[in-house]
């Protein structure tokens, strides 16, 4: 076990430095200290490898958006606290989250990444049912709803559009994406205290 995880440790380390295609076999093996035949003894190809990787580094991000989503409060205030956690860890760790949220990807990837990006919709979709239900919110299309915010979120955040990208200041983006999300949801903007 603990080859392994020197092996998905060292492939996550790559392609936080330079995406997938950093991360090839020859050079994960050097820099987990084992030969390229180990790395295939414990992943039958680069694909398995990588598809580990994706899921246990989305799990990650996935659950640090779910503990910010989880605490008391309005539907709104919830949900900035989850927009503002995920937008933090994006622009903290930008190659990486262009890897997990867009960078083109093997078939066995992008299943991975299809199923993170049902998880992130359904933590979006949890609250604003909540919100609907506790008459805070307007009825609406949830799925739909959630959906169409995480994708906001992760173009806002990583997309070639981000105005990040372009030396917009990072706090002024995430305030504005926040007052975005909460008067799509049909709630006044909501403040996060840091």
């Amino acid at each position: 076990m603990a080859t392994r995880r020197r092996i998905t440790t060292a492939a996550r380390e790559l392609i936080a430095e330079g995406g997938y295609v950093a991360a090839q076999v020859a050079p994960v093996a050097d820099r987990a200290g084992v030969a390229v035949g180990t790395v295939y003894r414990h992943f039958p190809s680069k694909s398995d490898l990588f598809a580990e990787v994706f899921r246990k580094a989305s799990q990650h991000e996935v659950d640090a958006m779910r503990d910010a989503i989880d605490s008391p409060g309005p539907a709104s205030v919830r949900m900035a606290a989850g927009i503002e956690t995920f937008a933090r860890r994006a622009l903290r760790g930008r190659r990486l989250a262009w890897a997990l949220l867009a960078e083109p990807v093997d078939p066995a990837v992008e299943a991975e990444r299809l199923h993170f990006r049902h998880s992130y919709r359904d933590l979006m979709a949890g609250v604003i049912a909540e919100g609907i239900e506790d008459g805070e919110l307007p009825e609406q299309d949830v799925d739909a709803t959630a959906a169409a915010l995480i994708g906001a979120i992760g173009e806002a955040m990583v997309g070639p559009l981000s105005p990040t990208s372009n030396g917009g200041d990072p706090d002024a983006v995430i305030a504005s994406l926040i007052s975005f999300c909460t008067r799509a949801i049909g709630e006044e903007p909501a403040h996060v205290d840091r």
